[in-house]
């Protein structure tokens, strides 16, 4: 299923991208994270909660940076295992562009789920993914603007 999207933040594209890069700020902004730990320069992991129709679950797993080009773009890959509930994987493209004091956050992803997840159809999974990312990115741009200055 594919996810675009894109959100103007009123910030400079130095600060997005330091803000992208900043594991407390995208735990405070991931939909249902519940731990956010950077691994490696390039690595993290995660445990994040989500509902998806009937189904809750807590899921593990790994998230790895790619393609990196500061502070223009970078594709974020990620899988993770939910127990009986499945695994989800897929990746997201992220650009920045200037766009006079702000920047526009452009995002293309991709994601794959198993298991019971998977019977829930396609549409649902497809609906409630891009709430979520809509979700994040809201938030994200909210973490933007109330932390600029720490940035």
């Amino acid at each position: 299923m594919d996810i675009v999207g894109e959100e103007r933040i009123a910030a400079p594209r130095a600060i997005v991208w330091a803000a992208l890069n900043n594991p407390d700020i995208l735990r405070q902004c991931i939909p249902g994270c519940q731990t956010l730990e950077q691994t490696s320069p390039t690595e993290l992991a995660a445990t994040v909660k989500v509902k998806i129709g009937p189904v809750s679950a807590s899921f593990s797993g790994e998230v790895t940076l790619l393609d990196i080009i500061p502070p223009e773009s970078y594709r974020i890959s990620g899988e993770g295992k939910g127990g009986i509930a499945g695994f989800a994987k897929g990746y997201a493209d992220v650009v920045l562009h200037e766009d006079g004091d702000g920047t526009i956050l452009s995002y293309k992803a991709d994601a794959q789920v198993g298991g019971k997840l998977a019977q829930l159809g396609s549409r649902l999974i497809g609906s409630t993914s891009q709430k979520l990312a809509q979700q994040f990115f809201a938030n994200f741009n909210a973490a933007v603007g109330e932390r600029q200055s720490d940035l």
